[in-house]
């Protein structure tokens, strides 16, 4: 029996003044795989001086993982790191014990941007390990049955993504110029779920389009998508993390304590190191009066990431 799918709707965020439609997490769906958040930003045109513009401000017990679409943002961290990132390139950046970094688009020009960022929530054996910064200017790229296939993590149809990560798992961005159906195969020990990012798109039967989420379960060993004119999906999978998390601000940790000793950290100027190269203004923890009280020390529905 094939499992059930489940449609989840976007909320519309704010991040650097960009709109977002965020798909993870929710109340109904915290994690898929060891993916816990989810931004799809864009497309939108933007004035000299707009697009994203996002200050330094903390991670821990994550991966940021950012697939650009169109645009170019620079990245900036505590390691020394600056990267521009461009359309068809993906920047991993593991936060472990703790990282800071900032992300802007030139400030000198007008531009177009469109991206997803995602997090990957750090296995409890690697998220104190030390941060670390990757870039990965190619990916494997294959054809198939109309969609040009970009493998933006793991192994999938043949091919292996550059980028590292600490849990199994897969990404893909499938993009078809016209009408296009295919099946593609897909491990049933994952969990998968896809987002429609352009057009419109056919999953198992189901219509997607910008704005949900629609989780596909495990024991899938195959996926059918077809649309009728040019769309884009992204294909997330991983094998359920098994873990609870919990999500806090730009937190990933196991308990309150967790994020109250990040939070204080990154407030007094400790941990986290300083962005160097970068004006925008340094972002403050929010308060963490009742964290005890809304977290515990167990995983928690309530989350208010950024």
């Amino acid at each position: 029996m094939q499992p059930q799918t489940q449609r989840i709707a976007a909320h519309i965020a704010d991040v650097g003044g960009i709109p977002v439609r965020r798909t993870l997490p929710t109340r109904d769906r915290r994690t898929v795989g060891a993916w816990c958040f989810l931004d799809h930003a864009g497309p939108v045109d933007y004035p000299a001086g707009g697009g994203v513009q996002v200050g330094p401000h903390p991670h821990i017990g994550l991966q940021t993982f950012t697939w650009m679409i169109e645009g170019e943002i620079l990245h900036s961290d505590s390691l020394g790191n600056r990267q521009p990132i461009r359309p068809g390139q993906v920047n991993v950046m593991t936060a472990g014990h703790g990282i800071s970094h900032a992300e802007e688009s030139p400030i000198d020009r007008a531009g177009r941007n469109q991206l997803v960022q995602l997090w990957i929530a750090l296995p409890d054996g690697e998220r104190e390990r030390a941060p670390m910064f990757q870039h990965c200017p190619e990916l494997p790229r294959i054809e198939r049955d109309g969609f040009d296939v970009t493998l933006l993590v793991g192994d999938w149809l043949g091919a292996t993504s550059p980028a590292q990560v600490f849990s199994p798992l897969l990404g893909a961005d499938l993009r078809a110029d016209a009408a296009a159906a295919a099946s593609l195969p897909l491990q049933a020990e994952f969990e998968h779920a896809v987002v429609c990012l352009e057009g419109e798109i056919r999953v198992e039967g189901e219509s997607l389009a910008p704005g949900t989420l629609l989780y596909l379960g495990s024991g899938r060993e195959s996926l059918r998508i077809e649309c009728d004119s040019g769309a884009r999906l992204l294909l997330i999978g991983g094998e359920p993390l098994g873990e609870h998390v919990l999500l806090w601000w730009n937190f990933v940790g196991r308990t309150a304590e967790d994020m109250v000793q990040a939070t204080r950290d990154w407030n007094h100027g400790e941990r986290f190191g300083e962005v160097p190269g970068t004006k925008l203004r340094r972002l403050v923890a929010p308060d963490v009066a009742g964290l005890h009280l809304r977290f515990g020390n167990s995983a928690s529905d309530e989350g208010a990431s950024t």
